[in-house]
C-alpha cells in the first residue's frame, strides 16, 4: 500500500520462509535476521505528510521511507545485478502492501567504487547513479527522475524500468570494494544538501532501508603511512554504525539493513565470506537481515525481509 501509483508494479512472488538469528557484535555466524536501535539523522527532504494537528509529531509509525541500494560493480557482479533487477518489482509491491501508512519514498542507487559512467560532477563514490556505462551495464541515461531529482520516488510512472536502468551499473568497477564508504557517503548531509549530487534524498523523518549486494567484504585499508596497496572505507563495523547514526538522528531503530553477501566459503558463485559487513548488519539487531548473494533469485530474501521493514515502520521514532 505504499502508493496507488505503484499498482502497475504488483508482481506476485512466492513467499519462502527464511531462518535467521544474527549474533550482534563480531559478525560471526549468519546475520540472517537483524536488529535495530536508535538512529536517525540526514538531511530532511521533501515529501510525506508528517506531524499531527497543531504541529504535534505523529507517532503512529513511519510516514516516509528512503531505500538506498549499495551495489557492487566489480568484475563478478553482472549476474547478481540482473537477479536484483528481477526481484525489485516484487519487493516494491510487498512494501506497498505492508507500509500503507508511508505514502512517500525515495529510491537511490550507489556503487562500491567511483563511478565514471555517472553524470559529470557526480562520479565520486556515494553519488547517486543517474546514468550508466561500461560492460554489462544498461549503458543508458536513466534520468530524469520525477521532480528532476537524482533519485527515484513514488511519483515515477514506471519505477521498475527506472530502477532496472540505474541498478545495472556494470562490472568494470574496482575489485577493492568500498561498500561502507559508498553507503556512508551517500547519506552524508553535505552530499544531500540543496544543489549537491544527492540533494533531498536522505530525510531525517523517513525510515532508512539499506540494501547491500556484494560478493566480497569491504576491502582492508592497506596503508602503511606512506603508501597504500588498497583503499578501504576506513574504520570498522562499530565506527560505521556510529557514522551512519550521526547522519540519521542517532536512532538505530529507524534503520533497516538488508545485506545480500557471501555467507560461507563453499558457495556456487565464488563469493568471499563477508565478516565485516556481516558484523555491521548484525549490530542492527532485529533490523539487520542477511541473505545469500549466490542465490539465483532474491525473491525469497525480500519476501522474508518485509516483516522486518514493516515492524521498523510501526515502531519508527520521529527525531526530536
Amino acid at each position: 500500500m505504499m502508493y496507488r501509483a505503484l499498482s502497475s508494479l504488483l508482481v506476485s512472488s512466492t513467499l519462502i520462509a527464511c531462518s535467521a538469528g544474527g549474533e550482534p557484535p563480531d559478525g560471526e555466524g549468519a546475520a540472517g535476521e537483524g536488529a535495530a536501535s536508535p538512529s536517525g539523522g540526514g538531511v530532511a527532504g521533501e515529501g510525506g505528510g508528517f506531524g499531527g494537528a497543531g504541529g504535534a509529531p505523529d507517532t503512529s509509525g513511519c510516514k516516509a521511507v528512503d531505500v538506498l541500494f549499495v551495489i557492487d560493480n566489480s568484475g563478478s557482479m553482472a549476474d547478481n545485478q540482473a537477479s536484483l533487477v528481477s526481484s525489485f518489482p516484487g519487493f516494491v509491491a510487498g512494501m506497498k502492501e505492508k507500509l500503507d501508512a508511508a505514502p512517500s519514498y525515495h529510491v537511490g542507487v550507489v556503487t562500491t567504487d567511483d563511478y565514471w559512467g555517472n553524470a559529470a560532477g557526480c562520479q565520486t563514490i556515494g553519488d547517486l547513479v543517474t546514468q550508466t556505462s561500461g560492460h554489462a551495464s544498461s549503458a543508458a541515461v536513466c534520468a530524469p527522475f520525477s521532480g528532476d531529482n537524482r533519485f527515484m520516488s513514488e511519483a515515477e510512472s514506471d519505477l521498475s524500468s527506472k530502477f532496472a536502468c540505474a541498478a545495472q551499473v556494470g562490472d568494470t568497477g574496482s575489485d577493492d570494494e568500498r561498500v561502507m564508504r559508498a553507503l556512508l557517503n551517500a547519506l552524508e548531509p553535505g552530499r544531500n544538501a540543496q544543489g549537491a549530487c544527492n540533494a533531498g534524498f536522505s530525510r531525517l523523518d523517513a525510515l532508512l532501508v539499506v540494501v547491500i549486494i556484494t560478493d566480497e567484504d569491504d576491502v582492508a585499508d592497506g596503508c602503511d603511512g606512506q603508501t597504500c596497496d588498497s583503499y578501504g572505507s576506513g574504520g570498522d563495523p562499530d565506527a560505521w554504525v556510529a557514522e551512519l547514526l550521526s547522519y540519521r538522528g542517532g536512532i538505530k531503530e529507524n534503520v533497516v539493513v538488508l545485506s545480500l553477501i557471501g555467507k560461507g566459503a563453499d558457495n556456487p558463485c565464488g563469493a568471499i565470506p563477508n565478516s565485516k559487513i556481516l558484523g555491521f548488519t548484525n549490530r542492527f539487531d532485529d533490523n539487520g537481515f542477511t541473505g545469500d548473494v549466490c542465490s539465483s533469485s532474491y525473491d525469497a530474501f525480500f519476501s522474508a525481509a518485509l516483516p522486518v521493514i514493516d515492524e521498523a515502520c510501526k515502531t519508527f521514532e520521529p527525531p526530536s
